[in-house]
């Protein structure tokens, strides 16, 4: 008999601890528990919604390149008007609409497919990203540094607040040239750099 209550409840405990670990290792897996790394291009929500996609850079983003053992193909450099960064050696470096990723990929196969290198080790890092621009029904719309962590909420309140005009239930959302995107509010939605965001007017 005790060998038989012994045993039903190590069964119990058991069964518990594996439904436990199964959910969680449902919530791991989940889009809400992962937090997105925009710079690098892994995101779990890169295909969730439209306003929280990877960032890719542009005209106006500051990089720091580094070719391990290479100083003078190393350095700061700033991506261009044109989209490009101009690199010693390589010349200019198509960069807008890549995430950084593939932006050191396309360093490193120049640096191969031009027999510069054999097998170089390049790491990029962005220095300082491109201003998001928020304009419309707020108070004081303009130019705005980015900040990491920045939500669209964020943005609208450092434009001073919406207008008493302001239509509070969306807002307009432009992002790598593309046509706006209708976004709910209030906005948790990441705002990434270069994003241009616009507060409709109210309609009575």
């Amino acid at each position: 008999m005790s060998l038989r209550i012994v045993t039903g409840k190590s069964w119990f405990a058991f069964a518990a601890a594996a439904i436990a670990s199964a959910w969680l290792g449902a919530c791991a897996n989940s889009p809400s528990a992962q937090l997105p790394n925009f710079a690098t291009g892994e995101s779990a929500f890169a295909t969730a919604t439209p306003a929280s996609r990877v960032y890719r850079l542009g005209p106006g983003d500051k990089l720091k390149i580094a070719v391990f053992g290479e100083d003078n193909l190393s350095g700061q450099f700033d991506v261009n008007p044109s989209g490009s960064v101009g690199m010693a050696l390589l010349g200019d470096v198509q960069a807008k609409g890549l995430t950084v990723q593939e932006f050191r990929d396309a360093v490193t196969q120049r640096l191969v497919r031009e027999g510069i290198l054999k097998n170089p080790k390049v790491a990029v890092d962005v220095l300082n990203y491109r201003p998001i621009y928020v304009h419309g029904e707020v108070k004081n719309g303009g130019e705005f540094q980015y900040k990491s962590g920045l939500r669209l909420r964020d943005a609208v309140a450092m434009a001073g607040g919406y207008t008493y005009r302001a239509d509070q239930d969306y807002v307009l959302l432009g992002r790598d040239d593309q046509k706006e995107l209708q976004v709910t509010m209030p906005g948790d939605a990441p705002v990434l750099p270069g994003d241009n965001i616009r507060i409709p007017e109210r309609f009575f």
